[in-house]
């Protein structure tokens, strides 16, 4: 994916500025410099972006911990293990995800950048004066000119609030806040049915608050409708309360209590976390003064080589109309920088996997039955409850199931979605197959450890042509 090395003159290099730090800002900096450009990056806040300050890292770490936390509460083992009620010090933990926080930003952002001579940074606020020239406003006073001949966007996403009449008097968390906070509130009240909301949720019930969820629709309603089902299930076996089709139409915040008025009856709550979704960090970039061109949602748009509408200026990550994860961002950043300094190199999402990190974890790549519907294909499918996966029997755990959507004439693997413990381990594999474009014949034929979560796809597979529950344990 590398591309020619076209500006790599010491004397007039290409100048490539790149607005933020995230994983987009800085695979796309370190390409370019690789390339020979020289690189001035700007950000106007903490070095790393959201991933490992305030959003994939510590939301993981907290993650963990609480599933530990619940596994010294309560597991399937419990008639041989003795249980435990472990005492939660929250500031503890807090501080020990902070301290891998930083650990990472200083080894793989500030580190990286401050051993690099041909990336110059400044913090501050940039805008665009017009297509080849920012102006950034220095954190430590003055402004400063930037001229350069391509620019990076990579300025990420935010926390978007929802317009509930009352709420923004109130001291709401967003994730930021509830990854950051030093206690465990007795009773929590989440709104939002994303990714944010439902793994938060559930860590913070695993730490001990009650926890309520309000959801518009349903969970993770973008989804097939039985990932939704599986998981609310799974949070009501864990006490976590899922009010589904319900909204808040005002919120007041009175004796350090929050009152949410919905249409069931009343909720009150000592915190309340919004995750409604994230909204494009646009504003204040003047891109209209480039001639960037936002879709109606503030994000940027841009084409598979990661170009704008202004042909020299690119964009990646949250930002953009591109799917949210880091790994994408990532990705794009390092072709955009590719195509910058005078390459051609695309992303391919036609096979991107994603994770929720609940527990059981959500998993999926390709398309769900209804998208392949949606483009006119006529699909089969097939869904293998865990109770069939020899791994999920032996750990004494069949919550969730594996399902897979296949082309019915090619009988080609074009999705999958699964909810299970370690989802997430497996899809990888999921992702393989559909870029080989196996069938599914040719997965089902394929070696899989026995007594892994992996060979549930296998054994999924080997549904479409026989009842695996007639199968020995570990029949090929």
């Amino acid at each position: 994916m590398s591309g020619p090395r076209k500006h790599c003159d010491c004397e007039h290099p290409l100048h490539v500025a790149v607005i933020g730090s995230g994983g987009a800002a800085m695979a796309a900096a370190l390409k370019a410099v690789e390339q020979g450009a020289r690189v001035t990056l700007i950000e106007r806040g903490t070095i790393g972006g959201t991933c490992v300050n305030i959003g994939c890292v510590p939301s993981k770490i907290m993650i963990r911990a609480a599933h530990i936390a619940h596994l010294r509460r309560e597991s399937p083992f419990d008639a041989g293990i003795g249980t435990a009620s472990p005492a939660i010090l929250r500031e503890r933990l807090l501080a020990q995800q902070q301290r891998r926080v930083d650990e990472l930003r200083d080894a793989k952002y500030e580190k990286i950048l401050a051993g690099n001579p041909a990336i110059t940074v400044l913090h501050g606020a940039a805008r665009f004066r017009d297509g080849h020239c920012l102006i950034v406003r220095l954190n430590e006073g003055g402004e400063r000119v930037v001229n350069f001949d391509r620019c990076l966007i990579a300025t990420g996403a935010s926390p978007a609030i929802p317009p509930i009449p009352g709420l923004n008097e109130t001291p709401y968390w967003t994730s930021t806040e509830a990854l950051a906070s030093d206690t465990i509130p007795k009773r929590l009240v989440v709104i939002g049915s994303s990714v944010v909301a439902v793994e938060l949720a559930q860590a913070f019930a695993r730490f001990g608050a009650k926890v309520t969820i309000l959801a518009r629709n349903t969970l993770l309603f973008g989804e097939d409708p039985a990932i939704g089902e599986a998981l609310a299930a799974a949070f009501r076996s864990e006490g976590i309360e899922v009010l589904e089709y319900t909204q808040a139409s005002r919120i007041d915040f009175r004796n350090r209590e929050f009152v949410l008025a919905t249409g069931p009856g009343w909720l009150i709550a000592d915190k309340l976390l919004v995750a409604t979704g994230r909204r494009p960090n646009t504003r204040g970039l003047n891109c209209e003064a480039a001639g960037v061109a936002l879709n109606p949602q503030d994000a940027i748009v841009i084409d598979a080589g990661m170009r704008t509408s202004a042909p020299h200026i690119y964009a990646a990550g949250d930002c953009t109309d591109q799917p949210q994860f880091v790994y994408v961002a990532a990705a794009a950043g390092t072709r955009a920088a590719v195509n910058m300094t005078g390459g051609e190199a695309r992303l391919d999402l036609s096979a991107m996997p994603a994770v929720v990190f609940t527990d059981p974890q959500v998993a999926t790549v390709g398309l769900s039955e209804a998208e392949a519907r949606a483009q006119g294909m006529v699909t089969d499918s097939r869904s293998l409850a865990l109770d069939n996966v020899p791994r999920a029997l032996a750990n004494f755990d069949t919550r969730g199931f594996i399902k897979l959507v296949i082309e019915a004439g090619s009988r080609r693997l074009i999705g999958v979605q699964a909810v299970a413990p370690e989802a997430g381990e497996l899809i990888q594999t999921a992702v393989l197959a559909i870029r080989a474009g196996m069938t599914v014949e040719g997965l089902a034929d394929q070696l899989f450890p026995y007594l892994t979560m992996v060979e549930g796809l296998k054994l999924a597979a080997q549904t479409f042509r026989k009842d695996v529950k007639q199968l020995s344990c570990c029949a090929g």
